[in-house]
């Protein structure tokens, strides 16, 4: 069992927002794949932070970068240049088809810019158009444009009047895009797998009919890859496994590793911001930029990409021959962002269960599980989820499915 939070804690959490249901746990310690609890539980972390922690809890690639940092220089401000700064924009630039870099906190900042950027481009190259098509079961943020964006159906209702512009149509539907466009439309925004809908794909045929209506109609590609980018699906960015070329991309929690810092990326040719146009107080910070340098490092040494197709692929398969013992379901994704169909077992149900049992993942529908591991996870881990799972599953064999849901 969990140990709860001591009853010094336990009163003062009550001036946090209750933002979120958390469980009654105070996490003291992370290193690697684990979490520690106040008692000293282990956790074996299978959700990083949602994708956060590119190289897990604590690396010391990370600790190292913010110790020489800050005994450096922590925060001349955005309106000067910074090495680490510069450094992470050379870098991304290099290793992408994109010319220019604006760094931001979170991916919502982040697709925020996006979008501003794709209307500032509408108004200087596109008669004023600003209309932006997404998609069903998105997720691009929380900020007030970012909801607006969203496909999430719970968003639908919150803080009305939203932000005006946003075309949803069904996902993985071209002939639905191609009828939703008109001449106030300047960009289609997508994420290349929905983590928040389940982990679900985009058709390579859908992507790449996407990239030729873009052409056809001079409308931005814009990709959401604040969760799938920074080798999360087995290559350095997923849109590098489909033959386009995006004009504008945006990155969030991969890259700082488990500090906050994301990025807007585009080509030369839409890089339309005027002075003023956009900024922020911590924009660039050359400490958040050291830890995303030396994340880039790691990710982009000659073994890395390897050992995530290679673990990624044996996690799928010991996910894939769970689901076929319990009459499970479908596993998807790529990369080490992967979900489980639990058919009628309730997901939320069974992150409960095994959370008691010292594991952690995610469910982010009433009937998946997603897993999002750090990518330097070996075959160890995965055998240990494996494992958990096999014994909640099989302790519950001989109960109808259904009893398990609250």
């Amino acid at each position: 069992m969990s140990t709860p939070i001591d009853p010094t804690l336990a009163i003062q959490k009550e001036h946090l927002m209750p933002i979120t249901p958390r469980p009654d746990i105070c996490f003291t310690k992370g290193k690697g794949h684990y979490l520690y609890d106040q008692s000293g539980k282990a956790y074996l972390d299978l959700m990083q932070g949602w994708a956060v922690n590119t190289l897990g809890h604590s690396p010391d690639v990370i600790q190292k970068a913010l110790l020489d940092q800050s005994a450096q220089l922590i925060n001349p401000g955005p309106a000067f240049f910074n090495k680490p700064m510069i450094n992470l924009a050379a870098t991304l630039c290099a290793h992408s088809v994109f010319d220019q870099v604006f760094f931001a906190n979170s991916g919502a900042e982040a697709n925020e810019g996006a979008i501003k950027l794709a209307r500032k481009w509408g108004q200087k190259n596109k008669s004023g158009a600003f209309k932006i098509i997404t998609f069903a079961q998105s997720f691009h943020g929380r900020t007030l444009a970012t909801m607006s964006a969203t496909g999430k159906d719970a968003f639908a209702p919150l803080f009305e009047p939203k932000v005006s512009g946003f075309t949803k149509v069904p996902f993985n539907q071209l002939a639905a895009t191609e009828q939703a466009i008109d001449k106030q439309t300047v960009a289609i925004m997508l994420e290349l797998i929905q983590g928040e809908a389940g982990v679900i794909s985009a058709d390579s045929e859908f992507v790449l009919g996407l990239a030729a209506l873009c052409k056809q109609h001079n409308l931005l590609l814009i990709i959401d890859e604040v969760q799938t980018g920074i080798a999360r699906t087995g290559s350095l960015f997923a849109y590098q496994q489909f033959d386009i070329q995006p004009d504008i991309m945006t990155l969030g929690k991969g890259l700082g590793g488990g500090v906050p810092i994301s990025a807007l990326l585009a080509t030369k040719q839409v890089s339309c911001f005027d002075y003023g146009d956009q900024g922020g107080t911590f924009n660039g910070n050359p400490l958040m930029c050291s830890v995303a340098n030396a994340v880039l490092s790691s990710v982009l040494e000659p073994q890395f990409m390897p050992h995530i197709e290679k673990i990624g692929i044996y996690f799928q398969q010991q996910l894939k021959a769970l689901s076929a013992k319990f009459g499970l379901g479908e596993v998807r994704g790529k990369g080490l962002l992967l979900a489980l169909e639990t058919q009628s077992y309730s997901a939320p149900d069974l992150v409960e269960q095994a959370r008691e049992q010292g594991l952690l993942i995610n469910a982010p529908k009433e009937h998946t599980l997603r897993f999002m591991p750090a990518l330097n996870i070996t075959e160890a881990e995965v055998d240990r989820c494996i494992a958990c799972l096999t014994q909640l599953l099989e302790s519950s064999k001989n109960v109808h499915p259904l009893s398990l849901s609250h």
